[in-house]
């Protein structure tokens, strides 16, 4: 599986980046408009951090809006993946910019035809969002299954994002749905990383490597002969 930051956060991204562990990044309007800067420099920027996909969202309600920011969305940097709502007019958005090839995330999704739609159309990423469906009562990990299934069925490429992911246990779920990738928040990766019996182990370890002579210096001093 893959791991994608769900923010547009820079400094959350280098800080997960660093690790190793990063393959991509998903921005939408509301989490650019949280850091309070301009909205191509910071694009920019999270592009230039991470290698792999990351998602800049169009903002037009029109099929012809959503394609004339597409193309210029996908000028900015080589990894960017234009991110489109799953509506009639995105759709047809959808599939123009794929033919053009340009990689498309579809989002917004809710329901195994919405995924399939959006496959249909050639985007290269559906985005069902998990979180929001477990939210108002119905199992959003289903839909991961669901999708997975048809995909592998009709032979479609697109990729799934379980996206609006809550927990880490969401993160688990989704793995074993057979999701491709999870975008999370920072607190959900962080959280990925932590276990009560990993902080207890080091402390054992580290009181006992103490009770050792010039524990100090007993890694970085060369043997004596």
């Amino acid at each position: 599986m893959k791991f994608f930051l769900d923010t547009a956060n820079v400094d959350e991204i280098r800080q997960i980046a660093e690790l190793g562990i990063l393959d991509g990044v998903t921005t939408n309007p509301s989490l650019v408009a949280k850091e309070k800067r301009e909205f191509r420099k910071t694009i920019t920027e999270i592009c230039e951090i991470v290698s792999g996909p990351v998602s800049a969202e169009t903002v037009s309600l029109d099929w012809e809006g959503m394609v004339r920011e597409g193309r210029e969305l996908a000028t900015w940097a080589p990894n960017i993946a234009v991110k489109i709502p799953l509506t009639p007019d995105g759709l047809r958005a959808t599939r123009v910019l794929a033919d053009e090839g340009i990689k498309v995330n579809v989002t917004l999704i809710f329901s195994l035809p919405q995924g399939l739609l959006a496959a249909k159309a050639g985007a290269a990423f559906i985005s069902p969002f998990i979180g929001r469906l477990d939210d108002i009562g119905h199992d959003g990990l289903q839909l991961i299954r669901d999708l997975r299934q048809v995909l592998a069925t009709y032979g479609l490429q697109s990729e799934i994002i379980a996206a609006s992911i809550r927990h880490p246990m969401h993160v688990v779920e989704a793995a074993k749905a057979g999701a491709h990738i999870a975008t999370m928040p920072f607190a959900v990766m962080q959280a990925l990383m932590k276990h009560p019996l990993t902080d207890r182990g080091i402390e054992r370890f580290l009181a006992d490597w103490r009770t050792l002579p010039n524990y100090q210096e007993a890694i970085l001093t060369p043997a004596k002969v």
